[in-house]
């Protein structure tokens, strides 16, 4: 009987092997790695459409520059010129334009959203129909600066000096006014009322 068990036993194992043989190898699975490659910003661009998203353009001289539809997310423009530069429809959110000269500036429709404009000089620049939603505008210069139908909502105009602006149809929802008061109705158009 012990013989006829382990014959047994050595059957079905060439057995079990046999049908391994005869089933198929799984097929041989490709994995296609695609590698989109973006290419580099190039921050020495200039004119209208460029991309100079995140570019350090701090101090640089944009004196009159047509930058109309720039993107310029996240760039650095601290201490910039921006004297009578076309920034028609520009994206500026998150730009840091601290101490940037933008006198007489055109900012029509610019996406200013969450910008630091803190100290930078806004006179007579247009910015028509500009969201400045959650822009730092302490001590920024807007006097003669139009603001005609701007998005003011949270926006932080700390000491900012309004003198002179075109504050018609100006959105103010939880706005810093210039006098440090949070409102949602005009604000007084310097620090002093």
């Amino acid at each position: 009987m012990r013989k006829q068990g382990s014959l047994l036993t050595a059957l079905v194992a060439a057995s079990v092997a046999l049908l391994a043989a005869c089933v198929p190898a799984p097929a041989p699975t490709t994995t296609t790695t695609t590698t989109t490659t973006v290419a580099p910003v190039d921050c020495t661009a200039r004119g209208p459409g460029v991309d100079l998203q995140g570019c350090d353009l701090s101090r640089a001289d944009l004196t009159g520059f047509d930058l109309t539809g720039a993107n310029l997310q996240g760039a650095d423009l601290q201490g910039a010129t921006l004297t009578n530069a076309n920034l028609t429809d520009a994206n500026l959110i998150a730009t840091r334009l601290t101490a940037a000269d933008l006198t007489g500036a055109n900012l029509t429709n610019a996406d200013l959203i969450n910008a630091s404009l803190l100290i930078a000089n806004l006179t007579g620049a247009t910015l028509y129909a500009a969201n400045l939603r959650g822009a730092d505008l302490y001590l920024a210069n807007l006097t003669d600066a139009n603001l005609t139908n701007a998005d003011l909502t949270e926006a932080k105009l700390y000491a900012a000096d309004l003198t002179g602006a075109d504050l018609t149809g100006v959105i103010w929802s939880n706005t810093q006014c210039p006098n440090a008061v949070v409102q949602s109705t005009q604000c007084p158009r310097t620090s002093a009322g």
